[in-house]
């Protein structure tokens, strides 16, 4: 695997701790209402709080995939996998909920995705 694809994939895995981050334990913050585009209150609703922050925890565990196959196994095969599963699941956020997901989420994993192929 190249250098690029490996730093590519260190980046994406730091996005998705940092969206962990946001998700688990700045649930309510303002940043998180500004990156989600919810307010405050609605985000300290119990319902949705213990919705971000169960979709934090998978965040956070799809980090640790990423760094375990880019950096443990050097594995090309298993960051193309995760890679299209995040592009995957960011067009999908993409067509059902906002349109800038595809880039703000995906961005980086296409990058990461095209160095793997190219």
């Amino acid at each position: 695997m190249s250098p690029v694809t490996t730093v590519l994939a260190v980046l994406v895995a730091a996005e998705f701790l940092f969206i962990m981050y946001l998700e688990t334990f700045a649930t309510t913050s303002d940043r998180t209402a500004k990156v989600f585009g919810m307010g405050t209150d609605e985000l300290a609703r119990p319902s949705v709080n213990v919705l971000f922050k169960n979709q934090g925890v998978y965040n956070g565990l799809l980090a640790v995939l990423i760094l375990v196959a880019a950096l443990a196994f050097a594995s090309k095969a298993a960051v193309i996998a995760l890679m299209l599963y995040i592009v995957a699941v960011a067009a999908y956020g993409s067509v059902t909920s906002n349109p800038k997901i595809i880039l703000m989420q995906g961005g980086l994993a296409i990058l990461c995705l095209l160095s793997c192929l190219l």
